[in-house]
């Protein structure tokens, strides 16, 4: 799960904090500890617990507390602390599953940005996990091959990936026409019909995707279903405006078998609330569906602003693989 990471500088520190006479240099052994700990934190992706920087901690701070020259309330001198810490597994391995899902991402990420994006484009940049390495793509090849790029954004924080990555920001006022949007997705089935809006995001991005005159989608190996509720257990997000979620939720049974759950923040701390300032149902659905007819029977409720589904929209779909490779589904020849 972590490989190991051998910490051979502790033995450097020891010496050091054995030299420390005053409080001045004790003060300043403790930062440059914290900045030590810090940037491994950092480097490992933030991997590192507060448990185990309070552990790093106890351990690298002990040579100050401990050093020659301090002494106990007693007036004894101590003996100088050595550390007996020999590794700390701070970086997750290659090997794990957490670790190859984001290299899938930035594999499926890249690859759509090097096939579908050329010069002089209008770009539509989707929202979620994936489409930061997208977006981290288009913003290389923009420095690199000089491109003249015009991002129209899907969320706030596609919003904020484009102006971090000091891209060319728009919107559909002024570029109503996209010559391609890129966005991820929460499961992908065989039909290449989509579930999207685990985020929140799902209006905008169905918008932006309509707009599009190609809609790519990028996704790791986990979002591969044959059919959906294969791997996607959350249900198919539905935006409601507030004054009807209740009704909404009281929706005929037999149009929406299943259970209708609204969507609370972390900690039950009130509701989701999207950019559009609607509120999310997901639909618990119990079995495969012809989700045409479900999405149009869906936003026939009144109140109903839109769904998470996306049928017959995506034109590809690239999926990160766990070996490394990149695999690209394509819509099913009638």
């Amino acid at each position: 799960m972590y490989t190991d990471i051998h910490v051979n500088s502790s033995v450097g520190l020891t010496r050091w904090s054995s030299g420390i006479r005053t409080q001045q240099q004790q003060q300043q052994h403790s930062r440059f500890i914290l900045r030590h700990i810090v940037h491994l934190s950092v480097l490992g992706g933030g991997c590192v617990s507060s448990m185990g920087r309070a552990m790093l901690l106890q351990r690298w701070l002990g040579p100050t507390l401990l050093s020659a020259g301090h002494r106990s309330a007693g007036g004894r001198k101590q003996t100088p602390f050595t550390p007996k810490l020999k590794h700390v597994s701070l970086f997750r391995s290659p090997s794990s599953r957490h670790g190859m899902a984001e290299e899938a991402k930035k594999l499926a990420g890249y690859a759509a940005v090097d096939n579908h994006v050329q010069n002089n484009q209008v770009v539509g940049v989707g929202s979620g996990s994936t489409i930061v390495y997208a977006v981290d793509r288009l913003a290389e090849r923009v420095r690199q091959e000089k491109l003249n790029i015009v991002c129209v954004p899907t969320s706030f924080q596609a919003r904020q990936l484009i102006l971090q990555h000091g891209l060319t920001l728009s919107d559909l006022d002024r570029h109503p026409e996209l010559d391609v949007a890129i966005d991820g997705a929460d499961e992908v089935d065989a039909a290449l019909t989509l579930i999207k809006g685990g985020g929140g995001c799902l209006t905008q991005e169905k918008i932006v995707a309509g707009c599009a005159k190609h809609f790519i989608v990028i996704a790791d190996f986990r979002k591969d279903s044959s059919v959906l509720g294969q791997q996607w257990k959350k249900g198919v997000p539905i935006e409601v405006i507030p004054m009807a979620y209740v009704p909404v939720s009281r929706s005929d049974s037999q149009a929406l078998p299943g259970a209708l759950v609204y969507r609370v923040r972390v900690n039950n701390a009130g509701p989701v609330v999207t950019d559009n300032s609607n509120f999310i149902l997901d639909w618990k659905f119990e079995h495969t569906h012809n989700w045409k007819e479900v999405n149009i029977a869906i936003k026939m409720i009144p109140g109903v602003v839109e769904t998470g589904l996306f049928v017959g929209m995506a034109e590809r779909v690239y999926f990160g693989m766990e070996d490394g490779n990149v695999g690209v589904r394509d819509p099913p020849v009638n």
